[in-house]
């Protein structure tokens, strides 16, 4: 029997209002497919999205969802997470939502590994508000706040995320739903903070001002400059430049979890255990 989507969406918010082509549905379902394989009832689901086309991605699932501010989904995330740490509580974002008016809140809760998946939907580019340069555009492209081609360099997520500890961190396309989906999985079912970063066409804002007129030439696109992390490492630097890896980068089992030591200082101010003692809070980076 087919699979269901009804079932887990809004569908008075039906349909969509993503353009035709937008890679934003395909990640819409990977995640609905994979909360499904999880387990995981819709009450014991929170998602949190901010401003952009990500940020309606909170409007279309039928789970406790939480649509705020520009670049403040962590923040809510983190409230959350520390209300009901029993929640499985996931963030989505945009490029420019969570690395640039964003960016401290993310490089925080990757410091402080806090159970929450933060989805990045990375499409190089503010498409929402039409095409200003964002922190992962990269140089040389057209923008409309840079019309000459951009002159700023370029962030990597993962590598951001990985620098500033976060325990579990991957990077995918939506060229592949299936890997994504499976990938998606581990990341919810890992605890701690991870970083899913999903590349993304935006071909109405970015691609046809970049020669790349159409969804799929904007596909190919992302297609070229992605390899798999086990060809990536067999690379030498300079064939390495331009390209990013796909697949699980960074998965750290061990390093203890924020909630998990928040509950300890409770335990301990409530006489419930003794002095906490810098063993406690040991992570390794």
């Amino acid at each position: 029997m087919a699979f269901n989507y009804d079932n887990y969406l809004r569908l008075e918010k039906m349909p969509t209002l993503w353009c035709w082509g937008c890679g934003d549905g395909v990640i819409l379902k990977a995640f609905i497919r994979a909360i499904n394989k999880m387990g995981v009832d819709q009450n014991d689901v929170c998602v949190v999205s901010g401003i952009g086309c990500s940020g309606r991605f909170s409007s279309y699932v039928d789970f406790n969802t939480i649509h705020t501010t520009h670049g403040r989904t962590v923040a809510y995330a983190t409230g959350v997470k520390l209300a009901r740490p029993d929640k499985l509580v996931v963030c989505v974002a945009g490029d420019g939502d969570a690395l640039a008016i964003g960016g401290n809140h993310t490089i925080h809760g990757c410091r402080r590994n806090i159970d929450i998946t933060m989805i990045i939907i990375n499409n190089f580019i503010y498409g929402l508000t039409n095409s200003q340069t964002s922190p992962t555009t990269p140089q040389g492209m057209w923008t409309v706040s840079q019309k000459a081609g951009n002159i700023d360099p370029t962030f990597d997520t993962c590598e951001l995320a990985i620098a500033s500890g976060a325990s579990f961190v991957a990077r995918e396309t939506m060229l592949d739903p299936k890997k994504l989906e499976k990938v998606l999985i581990k990341a919810m079912e890992h605890k701690g903070f991870s970083m899913m970063e999903v590349l993304s066409n935006c071909h109405i804002n970015l691609g046809r001002k970049n020669k790349m007129a159409s969804a799929m030439e904007n596909l190919e696109w992302i297609d070229k400059i992605t390899i798999s992390k086990k060809k990536y490492d067999a690379l030498s630097e300079e064939e390495q430049l331009n390209l990013f890896p796909t697949g699980v980068l960074k998965e750290d089992t061990e390093a203890r979890e924020y909630c998990d030591m928040y509950k300890d200082i409770q335990d301990a101010h409530q006489g419930k255990r003794g002095k906490i003692t810098q063993d406690d809070f040991k992570k390794k980076i």
